[in-house]
């Protein structure tokens, strides 16, 4: 996952590890050779595009708008079709209100005639306080989080690993994450929630305690479950 950074200094560009403190509850519980966190790549402002999500600060939140808002009065000054002019001008209207698009309510049919200009707006923004740009790993776990983002869990053995997906994705779609064949071959996730893990005291206590569910392929992952995969290989 990449978040781009706008007008903040304070992080240093490049891959940081997500260090929720969840997963060291995880680790003290589970023995494994490594502990693996889920990680981001940081990005630059000319990268803004490339991101799937923008973090930018209370001071620079308006610059981040007046930057879609030259994009629609350039295109508006080419003549565009109808569609896409109706759909420019409520865009405008939205962020000379201070709005930004994404959460606006413009409808997917709306968005359309202009998804080709890929608006920064239209991306996932986290606005920092000043506050909080003095703990960068906390603003990064919000960042995440904020563009819908949450993580699963594999431990023991070899490696205690948290791996990053998009919210609403299957127990399926998890498996392909880890690797594509695990996911051709999917039987069954067994899965053990977050809290049910640190109640009962690790993993072997949690099945003892019955804690340890048989999910299908449809199964939504929950953020921070624990889960290992049965497939034919």
């Amino acid at each position: 996952m990449k978040i781009a950074l706008f007008g903040i200094s304070q992080i240093k560009l490049g891959k940081h590890n997500l260090k929720d403190s969840r997963f060291d509850q995880v680790d003290k519980l589970a023995e494994a050779g490594k502990k693996t966190y889920a990680q981001v790549d940081v990005l630059g402002e000319d990268q803004l595009l490339d991101a799937d999500a923008i973090l930018t600060s209370r001071d620079n939140r308006a610059d981040l708008i007046l930057k879609d808002l030259e994009s629609v009065e350039t295109r508006l000054g080419r003549d565009p079709e109808p569609a896409e002019r109706a759909t420019l001008e409520k865009i405008r209207a939205l962020l000379e209100n201070e709005k930004f698009i994404l959460g606006a309510g413009l409808s997917p049919e709306e968005i359309a005639p202009v998804a080709v200009h890929s608006f920064f707006t239209n991306k996932p923004i986290t606005v920092a306080s000043q506050e909080e740009l003095q703990n960068p790993e906390a603003l990064l776990l919000k960042a995440f989080a904020d563009a819908g983002y949450i993580c699963f869990l594999t431990v023991g053995g070899k490696e205690n690993r948290a791996w990053p997906i998009l919210k609403g994705r299957t127990a399926w779609e998890a498996a392909g994450s880890i690797h594509s064949d695990m996911q051709k071959g999917f039987i069954r996730a067994e899965i053990i929630g977050f809290a049910d893990f640190i109640a009962a005291g690790g993993e072997t206590e949690a099945k003892r305690a019955g804690k340890q569910r048989l999910e299908l392929k449809q199964y939504v992952m929950q953020d921070y479950d624990l889960v290992n995969f049965r497939f034919n290989k």
